[in-house]
Order: C-alpha cells, then sequence, then structure tokens
C-alpha cells in the first residue's frame, strides 16, 4: 500500500532548498554555512530532536510514541571544486565550486523527507533518523567521522539514494549485492641515478622502470583476476624529469585500484610490490610503496534491497525498476552498512531535452528536478514498509 503522507511532498520546497544549496556549495569538510542552514531548517519543524554530531554534520531524529525498529535515512551535502558552466539562473555564487554530483538534491530530498515526518510523528512506531553527512567526496570521508560520533546506535536498517544523470528521470536503479566499489590508492617512488641523456648507460632510469612498472600492473587484472571476478587498476599518474637532456634520479607512480571483496584489495596491495620490488632489483634501482585502503565497498544486504525494490514498484510500477550495474566508483555509504543492514539506490534525473544528461563531475551537470519528489517518497515509501515489517532478528 502506497504511504498515505506521498501527497503531502511539496516540489516548491523541494526546488526551493535545492536551488538555494546549489547556488551556495562548499567543499568536503568546509560545509559551516550548509549544515548551519540544515540546522535551522530541520528546526524549524519543531516536533524533531536535532542535533550536531560532528562539526559539519546534522542529526534529525522523529521519535515516536510507540515501541518498532529505527531506520536510518543518509544525504550527503558536500560539493566539489569545479567551475559551474550550466549558466542556470541558480547557478553557484561560489568561484571554482559547484555541485555537480547531485548532493544538492539529496539534502533537499532527505529535508522533505523529514518535513513530511515530522508533521506525523505520533504515528510513528518507532524511530526515523535523518543523517545529513559532510564530506562524502573526499577520503576518508565524514560517514566515518558519524558513526564514530555513534549516530548508527540501535539502527535497525539505512538507506540512501544517489540522483543520477546516466539513468532517465522516472526510473529507479536497483542491485543486489555490490553496489560501490572499494576505491583503493596506491603510490610507488622509484630511486634510480640520474645523468646526462646523451650516455644512458651511466644512469638507472627510473623513467624506463616506471615504463615496464606500468605495463607489468596490467597483469594484475588481465591475468591474476578470476574471470568471474571484478577488478579495477589504473595508473592515473606519472611523474619524472625537469628538462630533455636529463634522465632524473626519481619516478613517481600514483593509481587506482577498485574491488568488492576484501580479498581481492589485500591481494592487489600485495602483488603490485611484488612487481614493483622484481622490476626495480632487476635494473638496480630501490622503491618506496604505500597502498592507502579508501572506503569499504557498498554491499547491499537482499532484505532491505527487496523492501525497497517492491517500494519502487508500487510506487512507480514495474516498468520503472531497473536493474543496475555495481559501479567501481566508491560511496561511504559503506561506512553505515557496517552498523546496520541497508539499501543503495538510485534514482534517475536524466533528461536529455532539459539538458541534465551531463555526466557526474561536469562543468554542466544538473539535475531534472521533477526527480526530487521521487526521491521522497521512495525515502517514506521504503522506511514505512521496512518499520511494518519489524526488526531483522524478529
Amino acid at each position: 500500500m502506497i504511504q498515505p503522507w506521498i501527497p503531502e511532498i511539496s516540489k516548491e520546497r523541494l526546488v526551493t532548498w535545492r536551488r538555494y544549496l546549489h547556488q551556495h556549495p562548499e567543499l568536503s569538510f568546509q560545509e559551516e554555512r550548509t549544515a548551519q542552514f540544515i540546522y535551522d531548517t530541520l528546526c524549524s519543524f519543531q516536533t524533531l530532536t536535532v542535533t550536531r554530531p560532528t562539526g559539519n554534520s546534522v542529526m534529525a531524529r522523529a521519535i515516536g510514541p510507540k515501541p518498532g525498529v529505527t531506520i536510518g535515512i543518509r544525504a550527503d551535502m558536500d560539493a566539489l571544486p569545479i567551475q559551474e558552466e550550466t549558466g542556470a539562473d541558480y547557478a553557484s555564487c561560489v568561484p571554482g565550486v559547484m555541485h555537480a554530483c547531485g548532493h544538492d538534491g539529496h539534502t533537499a530530498i532527505l529535508l522533505e523527507a523529514a518535513y513530511i515526518v515530522s508533521q506525523h510523528v505520533t504515528e510513528l512506531c518507532g524511530e526515523i533518523r535523518f543523517f545529513f553527512q559532510h564530506a562524502e567526496e573526499q577520503y576518508p570521508g565524514g560517514a566515518e567521522e558519524m558513526v564514530q560520533a555513534g549516530v548508527m546506535d540501535g539502527v535497525d536498517y539505512v538507506i540512501g539514494l544517489h540522483l543520477m544523470s546516466g539513468l532517465e528521470t522516472g526510473n529507479i536503479g536497483i542491485a543486489y549485492g555490490p553496489m560501490a566499489a572499494a576505491p583503493d590508492v596506491f603510490t610507488i617512488e622509484i630511486q634510480g641515478k640520474g645523468g646526462h641523456a646523451a650516455r644512458p648507460e651511466e644512469t638507472i632510469d627510473p623513467l624506463a622502470i616506471g615504463a615496464q612498472i606500468i605495463t607489468n600492473l596490467q597483469h594484475v587484472v588481465s591475468r591474476g583476476t578470476g574471470a568471474f571476478e571484478q577488478r579495477v587498476l589504473s595508473v592515473t599518474q606519472f611523474h619524472a624529469g625537469t628538462a630533455d637532456n636529463i634522465i632524473p634520479d626519481t619516478a613517481s607512480l600514483m593509481g587506482t585500484v577498485r574491488c568488492f571483496r576484501e580479498e581481492l584489495r589485500r591481494e592487489a596491495e600485495r602483488k603490485i610490490e611484488q612487481i614493483v620490488k622484481g622490476l626495480t632489483a632487476a635494473h638496480g634501482a630501490t622503491y618506496s610503496y604505500s597502498y592507502r585502503y579508501g572506503y569499504r565497498p557498498v554491499v547491499n544486504e537482499e532484505y532491505v534491497t527487496k523492501v525497497t525494490e517492491q517500494s519502487a514498484i508500487e510506487l512507480f510500477g514495474k516498468e520503472a525498476v531497473v536493474t543496475v550495474s555495481p559501479s567501481m566508483g566508491g560511496e561511504d555509504f559503506s561506512a553505515f552498512l557496517q552498523k546496520a543492514p541497508g539499501c543503495f539506490f538510485k534514482v534517475g534525473s536524466g533528461n536529455k531535452q532539459k539538458g541534465t544528461a551531463y555526466p557526474h563531475h561536469h562543468p554542466k551537470f544538473d539535475i531534472d528536478e521533477d526527480a526530487l519528489s521521487i526521491g521522497v517518497k521512495m525515502f517514506l515509501q521504503t522506511a514505512m514498509q521496512l518499520q511494518k515489517g519489524g526488526s531483522p532478528t524478529a
């Protein structure tokens, strides 16, 4: 049954909030003005308990009079260091900073969901917590800070969404199991012996060694990963040298590994160093190496995903539900999933006629604002269905 509160959703409120946030973007770990706006707005709803778990995050709690499960709902709210080129009349007022990933929309969606729930707190069985999270875009991320601050204590289920320009407005993207990869980063420093480019025999060329390392690292995936496994290894930086006639002393490489299983992450860390160690030793060079573990993979739990999918079908029909492939992009929503089963789903916001089909992190990225009310409906419907279903151990 469709949640009876859904007709109360206001597109006017959603668009007003979203455009204000879009005009005033703030980078990761700098969301002071954004957090204050959210805090003040939530406090105006009066029936919610509003707190600041960390310096730049906000949490609101709607606590019903009857016992029941506790549902967490999350939205991220940070922007990106990109100069906006949309030409919209609500474009960013901050030079070099814009909401190029839809987080302004996520925040507006969760504000509207919180407002609707605040009008019906006396009807709740249990509790709904609204997590307005900072710093999704920058490691180590804001989700981990919020979790460490205790926001997930006592939460039975957690849900989150992402507006997607690559998915048409009106569609809901669902994935069972892996949804987003763990984005790890590695750095390699090669210490050789520099000299004149006319006499390479007198040098230990870190550039030539680095080129061999890059080529051999491709074997980690092509020859070291099972055919039915998913892993990506990309070298994204190669820095060396200062002049055309000098072979430098050092060269540095950086890159990323993306996968969904912890075993593959640890194996990649080990295999990369084996390759680097062997090639540098073979040519008389030395090396230093670091491997940084990024966000954990986002893995949707089956029951919560089923409830989310059923909510989408009830609201929009089976034809609106799209099975999406796991993304090799990272998402720190995974920190919340370490504390409770949950589902991270996608809401289509792409519309070529409205110019909202540009990829995420593009200077012309924008969202179809018709998708905002769809996101609110999904949050409300899914949260209430989870409350009806009881606790994970029931």
